[in-house]
């Protein structure tokens, strides 16, 4: 029987879901799962979480908070319900982000880390099932060594640029994910080109070079392609460490019959690089990422986008409890 595209590209790279919806998970049986604000906030609208929204929310109040205070700790129980939900299904880890709205504040995203996974412990979930995702800015970044250097995972997100790979390489992180197709969108406005050949695709060319680095210089942390627009991008980058695909991606790979072959080989180490390699400082993380145009950018309004989607569950969760009505009387 020929294998599927999704078989084939299986046996090259660890596939995770990029969703946090429980049947498409249950449909793929990928081994990890990530979650954002926005597949929050997505998940929360559908009808067969109605239960679990309502548990979170009873929690919450029974912790004794209150007014906007309510609001967050409910939104932070749904989200680890939602992962344990998960880790149910899948065999492996599953990505927990913390609020965007921390991006720039070390301390306060080490804090909220600590606070999910203090969730996930009451529920039973072992620290080495879980990733803390958080935005590749340079706070973030550091917030992740912290974390890191006491035995918790971090997956760095919102990644667009070889300095932000490094920088997380010299923070030991456990994973990073480069956005591939927001950098494919953002070239494709500048250059106001509608196609790239997959071998000049932005993004995937990007990701290689990371792989490359990493390799080269013997970086540990694991890469993670995400953010895919098309079953190419996804084959393009065959090979690599993990890719994260969402469900309609991953429907399509699994009817696809094409050959898969690796993309992305491993290196030898140059032991060269690696002896003269020098860590990247605040100052020039700063500038680099100043200097780049598209990641400034994508950073930023990545950022933005997840501040945006988790606002917009404030408001589901408001609607559907008549929260205001509520603190007013």
């Amino acid at each position: 029987m020929t294998q599927t595209a999704l078989d084939q590209l299986k046996a090259l790279t660890t596939i995770v879901a990029d969703t946090g919806d429980l049947t498409a998970i249950e449909q793929f049986r990928p081994l990890d799962a990530t979650t954002n604000p926005s597949l929050i906030t997505a998940a929360a609208s559908l009808p067969e979480n109605k239960d679990l929204i309502e548990s979170a929310y009873a929690q919450a109040r029974s912790e004794g908070y209150e007014s906007d205070l309510l609001i967050e700790r409910t939104i932070d129980i749904l989200t680890v319900k939602l992962g344990v939900e998960i880790l149910k299904i899948v065999e492996g880890r599953v990505s927990t982000e913390v609020d965007a709205a921390l991006s720039y504040n070390t301390a306060e995203t080490v804090a909220k880390a600590k606070e999910l996974l203090a969730l996930y412990a009451s529920y039973g979930v072992k620290q080495d099932r879980i990733l803390i995702k958080i935005a590749s800015t340079w706070q973030g970044i550091q917030a992740a060594k912290i974390l890191e250097a006491e035995g918790i995972h971090c997956n760095l997100t919102l990644l667009f640029g070889l300095h932000q790979a490094k920088a997380c390489a010299d923070a030991k992180v456990t994973l990073i994910s480069p956005f591939v197709g927001r950098i494919l969108d953002w070239y494709k406005k500048a250059e106001q080109v509608e196609h790239y050949p997959i071998d000049r695709d932005p993004g995937v060319v990007s990701v290689k070079q990371i792989y490359e680095f990493y390799k080269k210089h013997q970086v540990k942390t694991e890469i993670m392609g995400a953010s895919f627009r098309s079953v190419d991008q996804v084959l393009g980058l065959a090979g690599c460490d993990l890719l994260t695909v969402a469900p309609h991606l991953l429907a399509e790979l699994s009817k696809d019959q094409r050959k898969v072959q690796a993309q992305l080989v491993a290196l030898a180490p140059d032991h060269e690089a690696i002896a003269q390699y020098q860590a990247i400082t605040e100052a020039q993380f700063k500038t680099e990422l100043e200097h780049d145009l598209m990641a400034f950018q994508l950073l930023q309004s990545g950022i933005d986008g997840f501040i945006k989607a988790r606002q917009q569950l404030d408001h589901l969760l408001r609607e559907s409890f008549g929260i205001d009505a509520e603190i007013r009387a």
